[in-house]
């Protein structure tokens, strides 16, 4: 009986390892001659735009197939013009994958719009690249040396759209705490939101990722054109405690203020979210989580990533697809009170 339950045991691993064998046969025998669009839902030169095309340079040779993985910027709406693409109109064979800003995953929570067509907590989540620090900036002639300068001094800060941290993060600061922003909105992204900190058409630019402006604006803070004035996350970032920059929450002057924060702030845990659309099939889904941990792993990508000075600190597509169903269920009241914080008002 003993030596027959072992053969039974055997037979079904067999039987297992057969059927994803297949499975995976046939997710190569898809993807070999195809191309993978990697929809980029930013403009050309921003962190988004960094990371997207850090990836989609070695994804192929991870997914089943080696199909061509190619770039495709399509900005707008703060990336939700990229997803409802995605959602709506592109392939759901896995063809198309999208790298979105953070925002636009949490925008049905926190956000005023009802222009989406799309619902954010259908996609499948394929990975995250990195959990940022998020930060404000200031440049070093406004007049402001600290955040809590920014309480009685106003000045002049520029945003893009809502559901991008760059706007509803100084929002957030302004409706809570009390930051003296004249926001600025429109900016397609935090390129041209750069732009015009160097040309001095705005003072400041909040919820912008450390990582890539460090690495994208060296010169900035070697010359202290630009600082850092206060972290917009949860967690203190290292690099930014021993330059002396404090979190946003140390400023809460209630425990409710500083759940609100906490609650908006929780986005930056997936502060670079990739996706395909629902309806792709479940093995090629599989796979393609499996090629994007491969991928943020393999040598030459970790080796370039340290060369141009950005993080990688991937989260798997099941925990990420996991954190979002999570924050989806928060209670309503908590949200509305973070949607309030969020509202801007001119």
């Amino acid at each position: 009986m003993a030596q027959m339950r072992q053969w039974y045991v055997a037979a079904g691993l067999l039987a297992a390892m057969s059927g994803h064998a297949q499975a995976q046969d046939a997710v190569a025998a898809f993807y070999r001659g195809k191309t993978v669009t990697m929809v980029i839902g930013s403009s050309p030169g921003g962190g988004y735009d960094l990371y997207a095309r850090l990836l989609t340079r070695f994804l192929s040779r991870h997914i089943p197939g080696n199909p061509t993985v190619i770039a495709q910027n399509m900005p707008g709406a703060a990336s939700n013009v990229a997803a409802s693409y995605i959602y709506n109109v592109a392939a759901k064979d896995g063809t198309v994958m999208g790298a979105l800003f953070m925002g636009a995953v949490v925008e049905p929570l926190f956000g005023e719009s009802k222009r989406n067509t799309h619902d954010m907590s259908k996609f499948n989540y394929i990975g995250n690249a990195n959990s940022d620090a998020y930060v404000c900036l200031v440049r070093s002639d406004a007049g402001v040396n600290s955040f809590a300068d920014l309480l009685t001094k106003e000045v002049v800060l520029g945003a893009s759209a809502e559901g991008a941290s760059t706007r509803d993060f100084p929002v957030l600061l302004k409706n809570l705490l009390g930051a003296k922003f004249k926001i600025v909105a429109g900016y397609p992204g935090t390129r041209e939101i750069n732009l015009a900190m160097e040309k001095g058409e705005v003072q400041a630019g909040c919820g912008q990722t450390w990582s890539s402006v460090a690495a994208t604006y060296p010169a900035w803070f070697s010359n202290n054109l630009v600082k850092p004035i206060v972290q917009e996350s949860n967690v203190d970032y290292p690099e930014l405690g021993r330059m002396g920059v404090p979190l946003a929450r140390n400023f809460a002057k209630t425990e409710e203020q500083k759940q609100i924060l906490e609650l908006v702030y929780s986005q930056t845990t997936f502060g670079r979210p990739y996706v395909v659309a629902p309806g792709v099939p479940g093995e090629r889904v599989a796979a393609l989580r499996k090629a994007f941990m491969d991928t943020m792993s393999d040598p030459d990508l970790v080796a370039e990533a340290k060369r141009i000075k950005l993080d990688i600190g991937a989260i798997s597509g099941e925990e990420l697809q996991a954190l979002i169903a999570k924050l989806y269920a928060t209670p309503v009241e908590i949200v509305d009170k973070a949607r309030a914080a969020v509202a801007y008002r001119p």
